[in-house]
């Protein structure tokens, strides 16, 4: 009978050649327990959309049908406020993109070693302090008595839809920065210096040079940002007033008006915007950059 140390050694030889064995019985069981969750839910609330609620009562009706999917996708209530929904989004990423792009060039190539670990601690301290601490911050500053009113002589948007999209650019901003410096720190300084050799002027190695090496992480770090605003309710209900976005109107309709099934069929439509922004963002080489 062999030793215990001889099977060890017979059972660690057999995997030694064969990588992936090893690598399927690593990542068997979390992406098991990934398909299951993810996609098991995803497979409910699709499911859940083709049921109805009676009116009288409120009990939920499992006979399938395609109202729910019809009313959402037809009503012009519910395109306006998708349509909104994407507006809002797309503003919130592209004003992200605009404050982490020179805000990432400048902590990469320009800030000292010690400086650069100050502004990263800076970028990533408000992930620390709790959500709903920093959108009532943003609920006192933007109040109409508030700082933003001293300090302007008593004009501040209040809130409605400029609040929503200030706060929400706030807090997702940590989610642009960090894959922005991550680009910015793949690209060679010599490559600046090549540049100016050839007599490339600033702006000329910012067109040529920079945005199309940095592009890819500005998509990667805009998946965060899209995606989380369309998903958001909380921050729109502390600062936005009487506006309505997608994730409002699904929250109302189950927790208000108790209608799961209507509820989970405008689920679909961030579902949708998110798998075709995805399957735009891929053609950028964004996802190798996540």
């Amino acid at each position: 009978m062999p030793a215990p140390h001889d099977r060890r050694g017979a059972v660690s030889a057999f995997f030694a050649t064969k990588r992936k064995t090893r690598l399927a019985m690593l990542l068997g069981a979390p992406m098991l327990w990934l398909v299951l969750a993810y996609f098991g839910s995803i497979a409910v609330l699709l499911l859940s959309a083709l049921w109805s609620t009676d009116f009288f009562t409120g009990n939920i009706t499992q006979t399938y049908s395609i109202d729910n999917l019809r009313e959402v996708y037809t009503q012009s209530l519910y395109r306006s406020v998708t349509l909104r929904t994407v507006m809002v989004a797309l503003l919130v990423t592209l004003i992200d993109g605009l404050i982490a792009f020179p805000m990432a060039f400048y902590m990469s190539k320009l800030a000292g070693p010690r400086l650069r670990k100050a502004l990263l601690v800076a970028v990533l301290t408000p992930l620390w302090a709790s959500y709903l601490v920093k959108a009532y911050a943003w609920r006192s500053l933007l109040a109409p008595n508030g700082p933003v009113s001293w300090l302007t002589g008593g004009h501040t948007p209040g809130y409605g839809l400029t609040a929503t999209v200030i706060t929400l650019a706030y807090l997702w901003l940590p989610y642009m920065v960090i894959p922005v410096f991550a680009g910015f720190e793949r690209v060679p300084r010599s490559l600046f210096e090549a540049s100016a050799d050839l007599g490339a002027g600033a702006g000329r190695t910012l067109r040529s040079v920079i945005i199309p090496m940095v592009f890819p992480a500005l998509a990667a770090g805009s998946i965060f940002t899209f995606s989380l605003t369309l998903g958001d309710y909380i921050a729109v209900g502390i600062v936005g007033g009487k506006t309505q976005l997608l994730a409002n109107v699904i929250y109302g309709q189950l927790v208000t008006a108790n209608n799961q099934p209507l509820a989970a069929a405008l689920s679909t439509v961030p579902l949708v915007a998110i798998v075709v922004y995805l399957l735009l963002m891929r053609r950028t080489g964004a996802l190798e950059n996540v």
